[in-house]
């Protein structure tokens, strides 16, 4: 905790007192541009990784970055993305799963939650991904089911994301886009879902100097 308080003390004498204006701006509303839902580890960093300021991201996170699937109790997950689509009119979903997840370790050895039966609970939101490791991947070792059911997870919880009534409308009147992003970690490299080619790949410069997606260079699975 002391290490906390000295980056409070910091933080408040040299960050904030340096930046009023900004700060001060954003103590009168906020105006984010995308709704990101990921994982609670804590080396996944949503504005470090994506390089935007205080007020930019709007954030949600749990544990396997799991939105549940619309039902008759609303979860925490589905009214703040009511909240987010709703009062702040974001454009962009993003669901951004990791390399070496925790959670999808539990999800493929369910065994190992046998401590945390909450977490159990909570992680059978992502079940269908590993029934489709089991059924489509079955002769991967386990770092190559691990690989797989991070992406398909993300898929999964896109389709979770599609199903609730706020997003459904939004949709059908061509109001939001949901995009599936996943972050190794080792390697800093995001890696974002490409409908057409069906897989998840990298970004990189073309040389006009633009972005694009590079097919050839597509996450292993």
């Amino acid at each position: 905790m002391h290490k906390l308080h000295h980056g409070l003390h910091q933080f408040r004498t040299e960050i904030h007192e340096q930046n009023e204006e900004f700060f001060g701006a954003l103590a009168r509303g906020q105006n984010p541009d995308v709704l990101f839902i990921t994982c609670s580890d804590s080396r996944v960093v949503p504005n470090l990784l994506t390089q935007t300021d205080p007020g930019q991201l709007f954030i949600i996170r749990n544990a396997g970055n799991i939105v549940p699937v619309n039902s008759d109790t609303v979860s925490g997950e589905e009214a703040t993305i009511e909240y987010a689509l709703e009062a702040l009119k974001i454009k962009n979903i993003v669901v951004c799963g990791h390399t070496k997840c925790g959670a999808m370790t539990g999800v493929l050895k369910p065994e190992i939650l046998s401590a945390m039966p909450n977490v159990e609970k909570w992680l059978a939101g992502a079940s269908k991904s590993r029934e489709v490791v089991e059924k489509h991947y079955p002769d991967l070792d386990f770092d190559g089911k691990h690989s797989v059911i991070v992406q398909e997870n993300v898929l999964m919880q896109l389709e979770n994301v599609r199903s609730l009534p706020c997003v459904a409308r939004k949709i059908m009147k061509r109001e939001i886009e949901l995009h599936g992003w996943v972050y190794d970690i080792e390697t800093g490299e995001v890696f974002i879902y490409d409908a057409i080619e069906e897989e998840f790949l990298p970004i990189r410069h073309s040389e006009d100097g633009t972005l694009e997606l590079v097919a050839e260079q597509g996450m292993t699975r």
